[in-house]
C-alpha cells in the first residue's frame, strides 16, 4: 500500500448519499492526503424539487449534479464520477453491464477501499440495494486482481441510535456488529454545509427538523460495517486515528 495512494471510492445511487452518511468520514480522510471518490449511478432525477420548487422536474437532474458538485468540493474530495443511469430503475439496469463499468473505474483509480449502501439499502430503498449488489460482486469477482480493493465497507446505524431516535423505518444492525465509529465532530461545520448544498433534497430527512441535539446524535458520528477484507482487519482510515477513530466502540 505504501507504493501507491491511498485511495477510497464510495459507490451511492444518487446525488447526497455521500453527505449525509459519510460526508464527515470522507472530509477527514481527504484532509488526511487520502484521495476520495464519489461513484454515483443516476443524477437523481426522480428525486425532490424541494419545498419551494427550487426547479422544474425537468431541471432536477442538472440541479442535483450541481448540487453534488458543491458537495464534493465542500467535503475536499475529487469530483463526481456519474454512470448516467435513471433515477429510480437501477433494478432495471443490466447487471452485469453495471459491474463492468464500476470495475472499470476501479481499474483507473486503484482504490484500496469501497464503501456502499448494505445489502437492504438501509432503508428498502431499491436503487440502493442495487448498488450495493453490484459492489459486492465487484470485490469478489476482482478477488485475484493484484490491485483490487482490499476491504468493502458498508454504511451502518446502530440499534442504539435507531433506538434513541426512534428511526423505525431504518435497518439498524446490533451495536456489536458496527466495525468503526468515527466522531466527525471536528468537521462538524463543514459536513452541515456540504448538507446545505443538497437543497433539492433538505426537505425529504426529517432529521434535519430536529433539535440540533438530535442532529448531532444523528451526523456527529459515522458507523460502518467491515463486509470482508483480503488481509484481515486492514483498514485505510488507520489515517485517522487518534482521536476520531474508536474500534468496535459500543462493545
Amino acid at each position: 500500500m505504501s507504493e501507491r495512494p491511498s485511495v477510497l471510492l464510495a459507490v451511492f445511487a444518487h446525488p447526497d448519499d455521500e453527505t449525509f452518511r459519510c460526508g464527515g468520514m470522507l472530509a477527514l480522510l481527504a484532509g488526511r492526503g487520502v484521495q476520495v471518490y464519489v461513484l454515483t449511478a443516476t443524477r437523481g432525477e426522480a428525486g425532490s424539487c424541494g419545498e419551494l420548487q427550487i426547479c422544474t422536474a425537468e431541471e432536477l437532474a442538472e440541479v442535483r449534479e450541481q448540487e453534488l458538485i458543491c458537495a464534493c468540493n465542500v467535503l475536499g474530495i475529487k469530483p463526481p464520477i456519474f454512470l448516467d443511469y435513471s433515477d429510480g430503475k437501477l433494478e432495471e439496469v443490466d447487471e452485469e453491464k453495471a459491474v463492468a463499468r464500476i470495475k472499470e473505474v476501479i481499474r483507473e483509480l486503484h482504490p484500496q477501499i469501497l464503501l456502499t449502501w448494505p445489502a437492504d439499502g438501509l432503508s428498502d430503498h431499491l436503487d440502493h440495494k442495487a448498488v450495493s449488489r453490484w459492489t459486492s460482486r465487484v470485490f469478489e469477482e476482482m478477488a485475484k486482481d493484484p490491485e483490487a480493493p482490499i476491504a468493502l465497507y458498508h454504511l451502518a446505524v446502530p440499534q442504539s441510535v435507531a433506538t434513541e431516535l426512534n428511526l423505525s423505518k431504518l435497518h439498524a444492525i446490533p451495536d456489536e456488529e458496527v466495525s468503526l465509529t468515527v466522531d466527525v465532530m471536528p468537521v462538524w461545520k463543514q459536513k452541515c454545509t456540504a448538507i446545505r448544498c443538497h437543497r433539492t433534497q433538505a426537505d425529504g430527512s426529517p432529521i434535519l427538523a430536529a433539535p440540533e441535539e438530535k442532529q448531532r446524535i444523528f451526523f456527529g458520528k459515522e458507523h460502518f460495517r467491515q463486509v470482508c477484507s483480503r488481509k484481515g482487519d486492514v483498514w485505510i482510515l488507520i489515517k485517522l486515528s487518534n482521536p476520531e477513530i474508536i474500534k468496535n466502540p459500543l462493545r
